[in-house]
């Protein structure tokens, strides 16, 4: 359990270091990311706290959409990423601005940004411990109207952008970047991680028996 618990929040810790990285590049946030902070600059707060509010609520549309109980394990995930969140965007980076930066600089920065988001991913869903309602709205959406998941995804993606750009979130190819490039960054890491999470694991042969009954 301990090892489990571990892997879990070192995937989160990089997801949102990749997240805090690919907002301070200044070319534009993620699709969730930008709706919060235009909320964020709209309403005060920190972008961690919309995280959270939103993320309660999208729990009982997911809920809806599946005819089926709120999950309330989910609220666990909700509260540790919106502490993360504000650790990286309050604390460390706080004083960071690469607004000004050479294109270059912040060209890197967001490829480093969805490059680490993809590995804390990947890292984060290896032990099947509760994930957060914003991962979960677009199977959902693909499970409630009958699509494939790439287009569940694609109408959250597009739908997320679409009311980050109306209240003044920052929208731009820092948007688009991961849209593009971060599935495929997902699935190149959870290759090569799936077989040392289980070499690591104490318990994997108990894990892998699970799986497969």
């Amino acid at each position: 359990m301990l090892y489990r618990a571990t892997i879990y929040l070192l995937g989160m810790v990089l997801n949102f270091l990749g997240v805090t990285l690919i907002i301070k590049a200044a070319l534009g946030a993620g699709f969730w990311t930008s709706f919060f902070i235009g909320v964020s600059d709209h309403l005060g707060f920190t972008v961690g706290f919309w995280y959270g509010v939103f993320q309660l609520i999208i729990i009982f549309i997911n809920a809806k959409l599946m005819k089926q109980l709120p999950e309330v394990r989910a609220i666990i995930p909700v509260l540790l990423e919106s502490v993360i969140l504000d650790f990286w965007l309050e604390i460390v980076f706080a004083n960071v601005d690469l607004s000004t930066a050479p294109f270059v600089l912040q060209v890197v920065t967001l490829l480093a940004g969805v490059a680490i988001v993809g590995m804390g991913v990947a890292i984060y869903i290896l032990p099947q411990f509760p994930r957060a309602p914003v991962d979960q709205l677009f199977l959902a959406v693909s499970h409630r109207f009958n699509l494939s998941l790439q287009l569940g995804q694609t109408i959250v993606a597009v739908v997320m952008t679409s009311l980050a750009f109306m209240i003044g979130g920052p929208v731009g190819i820092g948007t688009l970047t991961p849209m593009i490039f971060l599935g495929a960054v997902i699935q190149l890491c959870y290759t090569r991680f799936y077989p040392l999470y289980y070499k690591f694991n104490p318990n994997s042969e108990q894990e892998l028996q699970k799986q497969f009954m």
